[in-house]
């Protein structure tokens, strides 16, 4: 299950990566506009150079002026052609962050909604290697004719309890169905996997010694396996990260869901077939939210930069953790947006946010922050709380 946790910081992977586009869109603009003042080399005119860098100058300072509003633009008393270029530019800068805003949260959904058949991969991963198994003692079985042949505890990981529990579950067949979840390319790639790292590694040389494994004993090795091999060989996450572009961010959900599904079907009663975990509860419900925390973080982006900057007079806001101001923004458009979430939810939540994806001294600072801006926004009546267990305040 994707719980709102992994949401929030999945929205906030994005939001810090739209920042960076901003960033790199802001950059551009100001050199559209440098471009637009050079000397023409075609022209025959004598070119005024220092002219045309003071208007280049007073270009983008008008553009620095007019990023969030037209209207001294309007006034300005600039020339023509440098009120002209300054408004390209304001187009460019604000078009190619609307693309890139509308990238970013389809690429935000799309992700996580392909989250539950990268975790079946990992899952068919080891159904593969057992299929492989078989197979090779169909062979020496052949090879052996009439001759009978002993395969001593072989059949061990092909007989393996919890594997075997997924692969008669209707559910898990129904999922791997519902999310295309095939590994018919790579059918080389899974003999030479199993080859050159499975078969080698201790515990499952140590599993080859089981006469009978119990179901605990099954469930060790399947874990062992999907944990130890194929989430911590690189020639095995290359293929994860060809199917994924936020694998380095989606890897650790995909591992703690797949050994979700093997936990569960170790411990699953043959009356209880919920073994796979959903992406979320009420995923459509857990979309809107997802989308709408990474849509007001931008909309009420002046804002809350604005609060920011109030509340840190001390402290030049350009010299905060990129990441904080970016954590903080989000949890200002939660805590503002959001009224059956509580306060202090919020704030849990974005301050554990902050000890991963921040500096060592974040924790502190945002937790600080966000205490003072809550008790604020909530007397002026910006954050307003009902629902049950919440009091409105009116």
């Amino acid at each position: 299950m994707l719980n709102r946790r992994i949401l929030r910081v999945k929205a906030f992977q994005n939001l810090y990566a739209y920042e960076q586009c901003k960033g790199s869109n802001l950059n551009l603009s100001k050199d559209f506009i440098r471009t637009s003042f050079m000397p023409d080399l075609n022209s025959m005119e004598v070119q005024d150079k220092t002219a045309l860098n003071k208007e280049a100058e007073e270009a983008i300072k008008l553009f620095d002026q007019n990023l969030t509003s037209k209207d001294l633009l309007k006034s300005s008393d600039a020339s023509r052609k440098v009120k002209q270029v300054v408004l390209e530019a304001l187009t460019k800068f604000h078009d190619a962050n609307e693309k890139d805003h509308q990238f970013l949260l389809k690429n935000m959904v799309v992700s996580a909604e392909r989250i539950p058949q990268l975790y079946l991969l990992a899952i068919e991963l080891l159904q593969a290697f057992t299929a492989h198994v078989e197979k090779e003692i169909e062979k020496k079985k052949k090879f052996a004719g009439n001759n009978p042949v002993g395969f001593g505890n072989e059949l061990n990981l092909p007989n393996n309890q919890v594997l075997r529990t997924l692969r008669e579950s209707n559910l898990y067949k129904g999922a791997i169905a519902r999310y295309n979840v095939h590994l018919d390319d790579i059918e080389l790639e899974i003999r030479e996997w199993f080859r050159d790292y499975v078969k080698p590694s201790d515990h499952y040389q140590a599993y080859l010694q089981l006469e009978s494994p119990t179901l605990e004993q099954d469930f060790d090795l399947a874990d062992d396996i999907l944990k130890k091999v194929i989430f911590k060989n690189e020639v095995i996450l290359n293929f994860f990260s060809e199917k994924d572009l936020n694998w380095v961010e989606d890897k650790s959900v995909v591992r703690s869901l797949a050994s979700k599904v093997l936990k569960n079907a170790a411990n699953l009663h043959e009356e209880n077939e919920s073994q796979m975990p959903e992406i979320a509860m009420n995923w459509d419900e857990d979309k809107e939210f997802f989308q709408n925390i990474f849509n007001f973080t931008i909309e009420n982006d002046i804002n809350s930069k604005a609060l920011i900057s109030q509340k840190t007079k001390n402290w030049d806001i350009e010299r905060l953790a990129f990441t904080d101001k970016v954590i903080i923004s989000m949890a200002i458009a939660e805590m503002k947006n959001f009224p059956s979430i509580p306060v202090k939810v919020s704030i849990n939540e974005y301050i554990d946010i902050s000890k991963t994806y921040s500096t060592p001294k974040s924790k502190q600072f945002v937790n600080g922050l966000l205490d003072v801006m809550a008790k604020e926004l909530t007397e002026s009546g910006e954050i307003r709380k009902s629902g049950r267990g919440l009091l409105d305040n009116k």
